[in-house]
């Protein structure tokens, strides 16, 4: 007898809500039509309209935010940022936060009725900023994820630049599994092996690579610059700090104690930002994978104090 194995995007939920002892939320993928011809893809999850819109960082995808969604077991919008996930790639390979904001803006146009608490990590968090700033109307509170724009790039940003001038494509999952923990990113091994199992594809030749153009355009790029190379590109954005002053929804930086965020980074946060909420946590850097629940709860509260 055959037995049906589950390979959907989806097929990681019941025994992840299983294990946190939840129910499982349901969930769609949607797709936008863009008007130069891209599309810009989410998940929904819950049936009624979103309260949360969830923004990843650089090279996830909306996935990342899974488990953070079934302990928040609220209507969450997770949106897969252009050149990742399911969402198209930009010809212009601009992936800057304020480019990636005007895609953004049109999901929560089209996909939710009201402002929404924004949450990003990393990249995503930057986005955020950007959305804020541009359009408050569609952001009623701004949860930043382990980034600042004035991070220091010794610390976090070089391993997350390490990691992709590397290979971008292996011989197995497991190989690039293995990498993926080398560095610190995500939790267990299982869930980093389901991270990756979502983020790539194997080619026709047996190969496995990333999925995501973010990838592939680092490697590219970095490869081109030595260590230590000051004229090599930040995968940060410096028009962060003017996105974050413009912003006028209540902001709160989480920073992940084994993360990218130091404490000397979190500091010139509030001081910059002297009505900004700065919070701490024991996690590292992919904060929603390896601290979901203590997340989801900062959610929660800011919810709650909004009468949401």
């Amino acid at each position: 007898m055959q037995v049906a194995i589950d390979t959907s995007e989806f097929s990681y939920l019941p025994a992840q809500a299983q294990a946190m002892g939840v129910p499982v939320p349901s969930v769609r993928r949607v797709t936008l039509p863009l008007p130069d011809g891209r599309h810009v893809s989410a998940l929904q999850y819950g049936e009624e309209t979103p309260r949360v819109t969830l923004l990843h960082g650089a090279g996830l995808n909306a996935h990342t935010w899974d488990t953070t969604v079934l302990a928040l077991q609220q209507p969450v919008l997770a949106i897969d940022l252009a050149g990742h996930g399911d969402s198209s790639w930009r010809s212009d390979v601009d992936y800057t936060p304020r480019t990636l904001a005007i895609d953004v803006a049109a999901a929560l146009d089209a996909w939710t009725d009201g402002a929404q608490l924004v949450v990003g990590q990393s990249l995503g968090g930057l986005t955020g900023a950007a959305l804020a700033a541009a359009r408050p109307d569609l952001v009623s509170e701004l949860i930043v994820v382990d980034i600042t724009p004035g991070i220091d790039t010794s610390a976090g940003p070089a391993a997350l630049r390490e990691f992709y001038a590397g290979p971008t494509d292996f011989e197995t999952r497991d190989e690039l599994v293995d990498r993926a923990i080398s560095f610190g990113f995500g939790g267990a091994r299982s869930d980093t092996e389901r991270g990756v199992f979502l983020n790539t594809r194997v080619r026709d030749d047996g190969r496995v690579e990333w999925k995501h153009h973010f990838a592939h355009l680092a490697a590219q790029t970095l490869a081109a610059h030595g260590p230590g190379d000051d004229s090599a590109p930040s995968l940060l954005h410096t028009t962060g700090w003017q996105d974050l002053s413009k912003t006028t929804a209540p902001v709160t930086l989480v920073r992940a104690i084994d993360g990218f965020v130091s404490e000397a980074d979190a500091k010139e946060f509030g001081e910059r930002l002297p009505h900004a909420r700065v919070t701490a946590v024991h996690a590292t850097h992919n904060v929603q994978e390896t601290a979901p629940a203590e997340l989801a709860s900062l959610i929660s509260s800011s919810l709650a104090s909004r009468g949401m």
